[in-house]
């Protein structure tokens, strides 16, 4: 932000040049940090591969951690202090909720975020890699027909996040456009220790399928409490479920019983065994689902600040907006205008093997007919 923006390092030749501080917000710490730290490693494994190759545009690139908790008021302050301390870019936030109160603090300071929210309500913002809501339900739709064959299905959603809340309203159009009786339709609130009567309702509907738009948290106490009912009801958690502590929450059996729609896992990806191999090596673990999603979003910025010469805002942004088969991790990026989604994102069914790994769902894929 402010001065740091677009000037070339002056620091003496002992220090070498300036870096270029790039933020990552997520949730580093709290009940979704599996994602958040994910991000985190992503992102500095990306800025340390830059940087072995000269940097960007000369500098070195220091990743800055902005811990949101998946929380926007703590988000706020944590976005705010970076932005005191000096940022010259920014990727994340994860969660919508949290995005819609710091991404306006980015642009105000004159940066231009590479997003990973999926709410509707944050496009326009930045760009994004990842889906949004709007290609991430007609996915869900899919599974819950073709797939699961669901002539009924029992909803369950997040009231309290942007995006749980518009991806079950266009999930329930839908279905419901499609001849599909949506049995019930039950909001919840995150946080809380126990969904038995919530689950107990929903089954009560007597659908084939039940789909819990909820975080992984709340997504894996909603597994096990469907596994535990012993029904015949079939189970599909949402995209914000999709992460490496989705089986840890649920425990492996209830997760194996409720797959969860997602993005294909890091060694999913064509290419990827020497970055997976990288990651390993530098981390000690294995990437979470959202790393090289971090990590192909430095790449873009990057990408787009040579096009540019600089990370001021204007040109920064112009140049972001044109991007066009950028090849990274998740393969190929093309940003449009206006909104700065990526095109042609591809969203899967995710199993949970016996480690509590996700991995696109071999049976979702043999229905649906895709192929990596």
């Amino acid at each position: 932000m402010g001065t740091a923006v677009g000037v070339a390092g002056t620091a003496s030749a002992a220090q070498g040049p300036k870096p270029w501080r790039i933020g990552l917000e997520g949730p580093i710490t709290g009940s979704q940090s599996s994602v958040g730290t994910g991000m985190l490693s992503g992102a500095i494994l990306a800025a340390e591969n830059l940087n072995a190759h000269g940097g960007l545009l000369g500098r070195p690139v220091k990743i800055v951690p902005i811990d949101d908790q998946a929380d926007a008021t703590v988000g706020v302050a944590a976005a705010k202090a970076a932005i005191k301390s000096g940022l010259d870019g920014i990727v994340g936030p994860y969660n919508s909720g949290v995005g819609a109160k710091t991404l306006p603090l980015y642009t105000k300071a004159k940066l231009v975020p590479i997003r990973l929210t999926s709410s509707t309500s944050t496009e326009g913002i930045g760009v994004t890699l990842q889906p949004m809501e709007d290609q991430i339900a007609p996915a869900a739709v899919g599974a819950l027909t073709t797939w699961l064959q669901s002539k009924s299905v029992a909803v369950i959603y997040d009231s309290t996040s942007p995006y749980t809340v518009g991806v079950a309203a266009q999930v329930q159009a839908s279905l419901q456009a499609q001849g599909v009786t949506v049995s019930s339709f039950i909001p919840i609130t995150e946080g809380q220790s126990d969904y038995t009567s919530v689950v107990t309702q929903a089954l009560s509907s007597h659908p084939d399928s039940l789909y819990s738009a909820v975080y992984y948290p709340e997504g894996g106490l909603i597994a096990q409490e469907v596994l535990a009912a012993s029904t015949t009801t079939k189970c599909l958690a949402d995209y914000a479920s999709a992460s490496t502590g989705y089986a840890t929450a649920a425990g492996i059996p209830a997760a194996q019983n409720c797959p969860v729609l997602g993005v294909p896992a890091p060694s999913d990806f064509a290419g990827s065994a020497p970055l997976v191999a990288q990651y390993q090596a530098r981390f000690g673990t294995a990437p979470g689902l959202w790393s090289p999603y971090a990590y192909d979003s430095l790449g873009v910025l990057a990408s787009a600040a040579k096009k540019a010469h600089n990370l001021e805002q204007v040109p920064l942004s112009k140049a972001l907006y044109s991007t066009k088969n950028f090849i990274g991790w998740t393969g190929s990026t093309t940003i449009l205008s206006p909104t700065g989604n990526r095109a042609g994102n591809v969203v899967t069914v995710d199993a949970v093997d016996n480690t509590g790994a996700l991995h696109v769902s071999a049976a979702w894929a043999a229905a649906v007919g895709f192929t990596p």
